[in-house]
């Protein structure tokens, strides 16, 4: 079979420099005081940014790409301390701008434009089709593969939860279920976390997820699959239909990982090896009960687990609230002289190993240059415990927001007195001219 390193290989291993910095525009002060996700769409000639201001209200940022002017527009929304809350943005293909965010177990919170691309125009939905929205977290528009505009959420709380999935209708401009059912049930006794969907080499949409039980996030538990062609019609690794709305029993289990195992929601990443074969790397606990980053590849039909570290230490996480992550890994990666792997650790620092593609075993680690230019990286605020907030753009590449905040803190309020508001900034980076050539 044709090697798919072409396709797979990542940008960041491709450069062999740092990008530098085209220009740099100053958008707003903004709120510091914890981190919340921001959102930086470029398409059509236009740019957008929504973030919250210094005041924590929500906001939106827009200008043409030849003009380095921001039109501002505040939304009647406000973040308190929950860093879950973050801000997404989609524009549909009449070129109607649609916002969700600021939502962790609340009514829907959603925005449209009543003109296309005019933020002045942002009109707040009290509703997308009626139903299931008034506990809603983790609001996420993708395309489908017409290009379809899709919206996905979590209906219910942390352990007790379905996944529901929205169609939208451009002619109407009105909302629909996609699926008639939710795409998961908790039965009232877990939630699904879900990572994807994200469309493979192989044609499919991939997607896996997490059970768990509680809100602690200790109770995390059998690692879960499923694909599809159309997002409707779903079906095992092997090629199985599967019913929806799709409940622990009937899962495609990749990894049987038991409450308390160390797999925890927000670590799975979805890759492929130059067969493409679908890849999923994510941590548990060993037989020592040292916390590991593991890889199941599906193999004829059947996932076949594969430990890749060997570190002596555990990552013993428990409780509710936005923690820090001690560990963090990438997706498995195809490039021509083999597969790649990233990972972060607080004990043993990050990198990337080279994997021998028939083991996977550590075959030995890639060299590359750094992510961002070493600019973005510095401190800017002398506050202490404050850190860098670095966020790819979406739609045109290129692009990337920089901020300044302290840390998470499991969602509770911090007593002043707090670090003075932080610039947002749209980066526009490129390749080095050297580098060009």
């Amino acid at each position: 079979m044709k090697r798919l390193w072409y396709y797979l290989l990542p940008a960041a291993l491709a450069a062999a420099v740092p990008p530098v910095i085209d220009y740099a525009l100053d958008v707003s002060p903004v709120w510091a005081g914890h981190p919340v996700g921001f959102d930086l769409l470029t398409q059509d000639g236009w740019q957008f940014v929504a973030f919250y201001d210094q005041d924590r209200k929500m906001t939106v940022a827009s200008r043409r790409l030849e003009s380095k002017h921001w039109k501002l527009v505040r939304l009647p929304s406000e973040v308190k301390w929950d860093s879950h809350n973050y801000i997404t943005m989609a524009i549909d293909a009449q070129g109607y701008i649609h916002l969700s965010g600021n939502m962790h177990v609340v009514p829907l919170i959603y925005f449209r434009t009543g003109k296309p691309y005019d933020i002045e125009t942002f009109e707040r939905i009290p509703a997308m089709v009626g139903r299931n929205e008034q506990r809603c977290t983790y609001p996420r528009f993708l395309n489908g593969p017409q290009g379809e505009l899709i919206f996905t959420y979590r209906d219910g709380r942390s352990g007790s939860g379905d996944q529901i999935f929205n169609l939208y209708d451009i002619k109407t401009r009105q909302w629909r279920r996609l699926l008639d059912t939710p795409f998961t049930d908790g039965e009232n006794k877990r939630n699904a976390y879900l990572q994807g969907p994200e469309l493979g080499p192989d044609g499919y949409y991939h997607l896996v997820w997490t059970w768990r039980d509680t809100p602690d996030c200790a109770t995390n538990h059998d690692l879960s699959y499923a694909r599809s062609k159309d997002l409707v019609h779903w079906e095992t690794s092997a090629g199985k239909p599967l019913a929806l709305p799709i409940r622990l029993e009937n899962s495609d289990i990749v990894d049987p990982v038991p409450v308390r195992g160390g797999l925890i929601n927000g670590n799975t990443r979805i890759g492929f090896d130059s067969r493409r074969r679908v890849v999923v790397s994510y941590h548990k606990h060993d037989e020592a009960g040292k916390t590991q980053i593991y890889c199941a590849r599906l193999e004829d039909g059947k996932w076949k687990i594969y430990r890749i570290s060997n570190w002596d230490y555990r990552w013993d996480f428990q409780g509710g609230g936005s923690i820090p992550f001690e560990i963090g890994l990438g997706g498995v990666r195809a490039d021509r002289d083999g597969l790649t792997l990233s990972y972060s650790h607080v004990k043993y620092g990050s990198g990337i190993w080279r994997l021998d593609e028939k083991t996977m075993k550590i075959a030995g680690s890639v060299q590359r240059a750094p992510e961002w230019p070493p600019e973005l990286t510095k401190l800017e605020s002398k506050f202490p415990g404050m850190r860098v907030q670095l966020r790819r753009g979406r739609g045109e590449p290129g692009y990337a927001l920089r901020w300044e905040t302290l840390g998470p803190n499991r969602d509770r309020p911090r007593d002043p007195p707090w670090p003075e508001p932080s610039m947002l900034r749209v980066y526009k980076l490129s390749l080095s001219k050297a580098e060009r050539r």
